[in-house]
């Protein structure tokens, strides 16, 4: 078993990396952490459904970390 598998949250990345992130993140790195693949992670972005705030910069999406932490019960 995964030392997070249980807790629900960052399926690809553990707690330090999580802590570690820049004040925003790539799609692709938003997508890592909530155990999202990446086709159903730009499909969500795309509806403005995903699951925590998406900046659309250019052809880039951002995701802003504090959102995300928030998500995964890490907010400080």
């Amino acid at each position: 078993m995964r030392e997070n598998e249980g807790l629900g949250w960052a399926n690809g990345m553990s707690r330090e990396e999580l802590l570690g992130l820049p004040v925003s993140v790539d799609l692709e790195t938003s997508n890592r952490a909530l155990g999202i693949g990446r086709s159903k992670g730009y499909e969500l972005a795309k509806r403005g459904q995903y699951p925590c705030k998406v900046l659309r910069l250019g052809n880039a999406y951002r995701v802003v970390t504090a959102d995300l932490l928030g998500l995964l019960g890490l907010a400080a």
